[in-house]
């Protein structure tokens, strides 16, 4: 290969006829500098892509396997639910040198394997040189977006209160009692309050960010969530839209912040980010659905700050942040493939 020619990442997809995979495959049949070798689905097989995505007709001949052909790939995203990424790598031999990209839960918390944590805007440099990445929860996303600044400036002494509502497709494509277009149109809902899974993996990259010379939490009260540390009071909400994650993050100072050094704070810590930018204006959710996008704005209140962060669920909270990933994993533009825009309508 020479300095001119564009390396071509071989890409299988495990996993691929839910939501993730559906959008996965339509970033990738459009980066310039990707191809899929495969997509399995055991239920699918041998059926068009485009017989289960149709959004996807006319733009793939792509068909389902079942087989699992892991020599043809230089990296595989894992599409899987939750707690079966691990399961599969006990009954499947990966080989050596073919990177992973898990979307599940099953590595995000450090412990006993070598997966990086893959949020650029906190751990790029170690995303580039790893083999193995978990890639974060899409609210863990846009929570973690909105506090890395403050975390990063010892800020966070105080519990912090968040609400964020996230759509549909945040459940996953199989239906359930609370999917059906019948119950969540026109409704608006709580649920798994101040238990949420992605609590762990965020309070995990706080805590860590925060420096040792920070001041001490002083009045961590959740039982179970590092509770010697920052702790986040989630409250998630089920929406009656399909896709976006719109989050608001309440942040209580010691001393009445002065908001011209916390905004620039924000800037300051985004300004080479290739996907997270802050607003000087409040955001709404239509400026980042459909792209990789991730927004932040503050508002400063005497002692308090409430932070507003946003993403897409299904590409920065999922497939979109994995494929920057893979870029990054890779040595080519972070961007490629992602360069998505908005409506305005």
């Amino acid at each position: 290969m020479n300095n001119t020619e564009k390396k071509t990442i071989r890409v299988g997809i495990l996993g691929a006829a839910g939501y993730t995979g559906g959008e996965l495959i339509r970033l990738l049949i459009n980066h310039p500098q990707a191809e899929i070798a495969f997509a399995n689905s055991e239920s699918n097989a041998g059926n068009l892509v485009s017989d289960v995505h149709e959004g996807l007709i006319g733009d793939t001949d792509l068909r389902f396997t079942s087989e699992y052909p892991f020599e043809t790939a230089d990296v595989l995203f894992f599409c899987f639910g939750h707690g079966k990424s691990e399961q599969f790598l006990k009954e499947h031999d990966v080989p050596q040198g073919v990177k992973i990209v898990d979307l599940a839960q099953d590595f995000r918390i450090k412990g006993s394997h070598d997966y990086v944590y893959g949020l650029p805007e906190y751990n790029r440099e170690a995303i580039a040189g790893c083999q193995h990445l978990a890639n974060p929860g899409c609210f863990a996303t846009c929570i973690q977006l909105g506090l890395l600044p403050l975390a990063q400036a010892g800020l966070l002494t105080h519990d912090i209160a968040v609400n964020a509502i996230t759509g549909s497709t945040g459940a996953g494509q199989k239906p359930g009692a609370t999917t059906h277009f019948s119950w969540r149109n026109n409704n608006f809902s709580t649920y798994k309050l101040f238990s949420h899974q992605h609590l762990h993996e965020i309070t995990q990259t706080l805590n860590t960010l925060r420096p040792e010379t920070a001041p001490a939490v002083t009045d961590t009260l959740n039982e179970g969530y590092d509770k010697e540390g920052i702790t986040v009071d989630f409250i998630p909400y089920r929406g009656d839209f399909a896709r976006g994650i719109f989050c608001t993050e309440v942040v209580t100072l010691d001393t009445a912040a002065d908001a011209g050094k916390i905004i620039s704070l924000y800037k300051d810590y985004y300004k080479d980010a290739a996907f997270t930018h802050y607003s000087d204006k409040a955001i709404d959710l239509k400026q980042v659905v459909n792209t990789n996008k991730a927004l932040v704005h503050a508002d400063i209140f005497g002692r308090k700050i409430v932070v507003t962060s946003m993403i897409d669920n299904l590409l920065k909270g999922a497939v979109g942040q994995a494929v920057q990933n893979m870029n990054i994993m890779f040595g080519i533009d972070e961007k490629a493939g992602l360069r998505l825009k908005a409506g305005a309508f």
